[in-house]
């Protein structure tokens, strides 16, 4: 299991949209996972994004023209498709799903749809009520019955002033559905999985409050695995600017109490709690009920936040719990003394006082740490790719200690 795409060939697919800047950033994903990327333009997917910026992000030639007498690549539209693991149109126009649908093969793109055997994920972006229309259904319907994945668009603000769903979807949620097509196995069929992420926000008047650098990035991507992999996932999350994953039950929080609140509702019926959140460890006392005024000088009284994890782990029973352990010094030291003091069976250490890997970053590097002496250092790599190695590694426990609350 990796989210890695490391090697896999895909097709990159761009339609002529106003989303179609959208597909650059989509393309950095998809390479900066280990994915190579073949792009091909449509002829008014040229006129919003050059092919420069897409042979320059990819390191390969851009395919645009099937019957360029100058490109190698033009009469090998059939031989693309079948070494693709997957093809990837994003955006894709209402007239590209109808051409799709009824098989009609007019440029290079068409073409490559049309012979490809490999899972294919279309991304819609269109204007107004465009994704409503009865025709526009209808082609979405042929090509879902044909297997292919056609995501649900946005709703928000268009190009033409509307707001109306219609929006080309996120790119990690295009990531996602890509990962999900090429991920066949589903190892953690019928497990319920608790997910936390993100900070808490401990106010200190109506304007003002105490927090962390955590992004949510690292929770986010581990219930988006664990859901990719079969897993009924919930995520309870602090505040973050990420999109939660669409299959994951969303429970949104602001505080550790109101976090403490929505675990201890959902923990009952998990068969596994991952505690990547970074939950505040003090709140204010006594919060201010109105703004307080003026520049003089403050005192906040601190109080202790409630230990989640201990408690979780308290009442776990046969719940297997992972938690989280940032730490600045001393990283193997203190996160064995936290996976003892804690009772928990898996614990991920990461130190956070490195720039490129932990908070607020893209990339993580991390050491796992069981509570039956075994341990594994992860070196650098995408949270998505973090995410993944951590799933492996709690799956490979679970099978090797199956009576885990005899032992607790």
């Amino acid at each position: 299991m990796t989210a890695t795409l490391d090697g896999r060939e895909l097709i990159l697919g761009v339609t002529g949209s106003i989303a179609a800047y959208k597909a650059v950033y989509l393309l950095r994903d998809l390479t900066r996972r280990g994915a190579r990327v073949s792009v091909c333009l449509s002829e008014h997917a040229r006129e919003f994004v050059g092919p420069l910026t897409f042979r320059t992000l990819s390191g390969r030639p851009v395919l645009t023209d099937l019957f360029d007498p100058q490109s190698d690549a033009a009469v090998e539209h059939v031989a693309l498709a079948e070494r693709a693991a997957a093809v990837v149109v994003a955006p894709a126009t209402a007239n590209l799903l109808a051409k799709a649908a009824h098989g009609i093969a007019d440029d290079f793109l068409t073409t490559v749809l049309l012979a490809a055997r490999c899972p294919v994920v279309v991304a819609p972006a269109m204007d107004g009520g465009m994704w409503l229309h009865p025709a526009v259904a209808a082609n979405v319907a042929a090509l879902r019955a044909r297997g292919v994945t056609v995501l649900e668009p946005d709703t928000g603000a268009l190009a033409s002033g509307l707001s109306a769903r219609g929006r080309l979807p996120e790119v990690d949620v295009i990531v996602e559905a890509v990962l999900g097509a090429l991920t066949p196995a589903r190892d953690l069929a019928g497990e319920r999985v608790l997910v936390t992420a993100g900070p808490t926000r401990e106010p200190i008047d109506p304007v003002r409050y105490i927090s962390n650098r955590s992004s949510g990035r690292m929770g986010y991507a581990l219930a988006a695995a664990a859901s990719r992999r079969g897993a009924e996932v919930t995520l309870v999350s602090g505040p973050t600017a990420l999109t939660p994953p669409p299959a994951a039950t969303f429970v949104p929080v602001q505080t550790a109490e109101e976090m403490r609140e929505a675990v201890l509702q959902h923990a009952g019926r998990a068969s596994v709690v991952i505690k990547a959140a970074a939950v505040a460890d003090y709140r204010v006392r006594h919060a201010a009920d109105q703004k307080i005024k003026g520049k003089q000088d403050l005192t906040l009284e601190l109080t202790p936040n409630p230990d989640i994890l201990a408690e979780v782990a308290a009442r776990a029973g046969d719940v297997f719990i992972v938690g989280f352990a940032a730490e600045t010094t001393d990283v193997v030291a203190n996160a064995r003394a936290k996976l003892t003091a804690k009772g928990i069976d898996l614990l991920v250490a990461n130190d956070v006082s490195r720039r490129d890997i932990g908070f607020d970053a893209e990339d993580n590097e991390v050491l796992l740490i069981d509570r039956w002496g075994g341990s594994r250092a992860l070196p650098r790599m995408p949270k998505a790719a973090v995410a993944d190695a951590i799933l492996d590694e709690l799956v490979a426990l679970r099978r090797a200690h199956p009576a885990r609350k005899a032992v607790r």
